[in-house]
Parts: C-alpha cells; structure tokens; sequence
C-alpha cells in the first residue's frame, strides 16, 4: 500500500482479509497522504476480500496534507509510525477514532450492496424456492416435507433482505448525519460524497 502511495499512483488498492474495520484504518492512512475513499467491495474466493479503492484527491488542501504526513513520519513502511495508527497496529489513535469510524460506513455500506437484492433478485431467489419445492416434491418427498422445506428457505432470504436493507439504511443515516451528500453512480447504486467532490472514475477523478 505505501509502495503504491510512494509511487504517487492515481489509484490506490487496499485488500486487507475480510475485514472492513481494517479496511478503514488502512483507508484512513492512505487518505493523510493526499487521497480519498472511491468505493469498496467484495472480491477473492467466496468474497472473502474487502477490495477498497482509494483516488489520489487533486485538491490544494489533499497536497498539504500530504506534506505534512510525510515530515511527520518519514519513516513509515521501514518501522516507523504511520499516520493516524498504533505504531505496529491496525487501531486508530484517539484523535483518529471519529474519521476511521465514518470510513467504516462508508467501507460498510458499499460491501452490503452485495447482500442487498433489488426486486428483480428477490423474484429470482423465490423463484428459486419454488423450484427447490417442485424438485423435492418430483424426488418422491412428501407434499408436506417439500413445502416446509421451499418455505424456510424463502423465510431465511426474507429475513436476511430485511437485515440487510435496515442495517444500511442505519448506516446512511449516520453518514448524512456526517455532512455527507448521496447521490447515484452510472449504475444507479448510491454513494455518499463529501461536499465539493464528485464520483470519481478514470476521467472524472475527485475534483472541486
């Protein structure tokens, strides 16, 4: 990751495992050297990975921050202190609390859109469920078995659509509460942005 940083690339990827408060701390550090948050997601074997992509912000006050994390910790990466964590840790300094724990909604809710179905999914997923029950019932299952068996199936989609929808409606409160600005991407998937920035993408970095 500070390779990456040291380079001055464009982009920036964190993939640390499964974790999205260790995706926030590292995304934190990487926002003190001059970059902000795009977007996370899922990847790797049973999306085991949080993938979260950070854009190099070409605003004044990203290039002073910049600087000044570099004068303060000269040595990160080579055994030295990293801005905003415990020296040899992934936990947040006091100070740095509040900003990783935005980060970690923000990390939070872009992974959630995986589990989060749309209409179209959820009439897929029943589907689904009928299907399971017509095929248990063709297997010589008794009408009874086959019908538990597609019901609770159907209940546990349910229950974990309406876990998933309430946890990130939560989670968007407590980010517009933060002064964040939603708005929709290409794909009509929401986005929080702070106030002066736009989506980024490969031509349409953050800019003011």
């Amino acid at each position: 990751m500070l390779q990456q940083i040291a380079r001055q690339q464009d982009i920036v990827e964190i993939a640390p495992q499964g974790s999205a408060p260790k995706a926030a701390a590292l995304a934190h550090v990487v926002e003190q050297y001059g970059y902000t948050y795009g977007m996370a997601y899922r990847t790797g074997f049973k999306n085991s990975l949080v993938q979260v992509r950070m854009y190099r912000d070409p605003r004044p006050d990203a290039r002073v921050r910049e600087a000044a994390t570099i004068t303060a910790h000269p040595r990160a990466g080579n055994g030295g202190t990293v801005p905003g964590l415990k020296q040899g840790s992934l936990k947040p300094l006091p100070e740095a609390a509040g900003a990783v724990a935005v980060l970690k909604d923000l990390v939070t809710f872009d992974v959630m859109a995986l589990y989060v179905a749309d209409r179209s999914q959820r009439l897929l997923v029943y589907l689904a469920c009928a299907v399971l029950t017509v095929l248990m019932f063709i297997d010589n299952r008794s009408p009874v078995e086959a019908v538990a068996s597609g019901g609770a199936v159907a209940l546990l989609c349910t229950v974990a659509f309406k876990v998933g929808t309430v946890r990130r409606r939560m989670i968007a409160q407590r980010l517009t509460d933060a002064g964040f600005l939603t708005v929709r991407d290409e794909q009509g998937s929401r986005r929080f942005l702070r106030p002066g920035q736009q989506l980024p993408g490969h031509t349409n970095r953050f800019a003011a």
